[in-house]
């Protein structure tokens, strides 16, 4: 993408996590994320949906302060009480954050989707960007691995609505304290894990850089029966197209099977923050309630990322 005239304006342009401009002494944070449905409650689909489309402002070390919403909804297929319902979870998971839903925009569509377009405030100097992981710093992730491999098994109907109660929570849980926490330590690189699964998020961390990461997949939470599932194949199609795109990237070493590479693939919906920081600030999130696992180290490289 070409950059914009106004460059001095432009604090982080595209390419990470989300946009930050400066306009009147402030740093302002823009994001736009919408999905399908992973859930069959609509309620608790526009929750998710919301917590997801935050998270890009969190992993900026930014707070969100109001959101449009943006829908696509078949409208022969869902009576108009479905679209009320999403709404209304998705106004439940604002609230927790302070942030307003001030408008938004839909359309008439195949397929249901929701989502946000966010907007945000960061101070200057407390902006998170996905680049800048340095040698010696730690790997660190708050949320465990799973959740498309167990969304994708709900909608085959292999599994039920209890079985993904924990991934539902997960999915839940907002990252405002985690990214306070990194923006507190300092963290020299932070990214939330999506789409593109922890390796893709990963790699995009590792973009240009003199690192590696070097990832202890023991060390890695994953959801439970993540792995059974992957074992038999139940695997979203992301997870195939996301492994491939890291495959020039990344160095497996030999025990780590095809289901455990595609584990570290699974597109995450509302995943945790992947954070890079120094090993002395790591008791910084010890002495916090936000779940925390240390998966792996930065080391001098060139861009690679090698799971052991």
């Amino acid at each position: 993408m070409e950059p914009l005239d106004d460059a001095g304006a432009v604090i982080v342009g595209p390419g990470d996590d989300a946009g930050v401009y400066r306009m009147g002494g402030m740093a302002i944070v823009e994001t736009v994320d919408f999905m399908t449905p992973v859930v069959n409650d609509p309620q608790l689909f526009g929750a998710i949906s919301a917590v997801n489309s935050l998270s890009d402002v969190y992993a900026m070390g930014g707070r969100p302060v109001a959101a449009m919403a943006v829908a696509a909804f078949p409208a022969c297929d869902y009576n108009i009480s479905v679209l009320k319902l999403i709404l209304k979870g998705a106004m439940q998971s604002l609230k927790k954050t302070g942030a307003f839903l001030i408008g938004g925009h839909s359309i008439n569509a195949v397929e249901l989707q929701f989502g946000l377009a966010v907007t945000g405030v960061v101070e200057e100097e407390a902006i998170l960007r996905a680049g800048g992981a340095k040698p010696g710093d730690l790997l660190v992730l708050t949320k465990p691995l799973g959740i498309g491999i167990l969304t994708t098994a709900l909608k085959n109907r292999l599994i039920g609505d209890d079985d993904i109660s924990e991934a539902v929570n997960w999915m839940l849980t907002i990252n405002d304290t985690a990214s306070k926490l990194a923006v507190q330590a300092r963290a020299s690189a932070c990214t939330d894990v999506t789409g593109f699964g922890l390796l893709g998020h990963a790699c995009n961390m590792l973009g240009g850089s003199s690192v590696d990461f070097v990832m202890n997949y023991d060390s890695i939470p994953v959801l439970p029966m993540t792995t059974e599932l992957a074992v038999r194949g139940i695997c979203p199609g992301g997870a195939y197209k996301n492994l491939g795109f890291v495959s020039g990237n990344t160095r497996f070493a030999p025990h780590i099977e095809k289901e455990r590479q595609l584990i570290l693939s699974d597109p995450q919906t509302s995943g945790g923050l992947l954070i890079a920081l120094a090993p002395d600030k790591l008791g910084i999130f010890k002495q916090s309630d936000v779940f925390h696992t240390v998966i792996g180290r930065v080391v001098k490289g060139s861009g690679i990322i090698i799971v052991e």
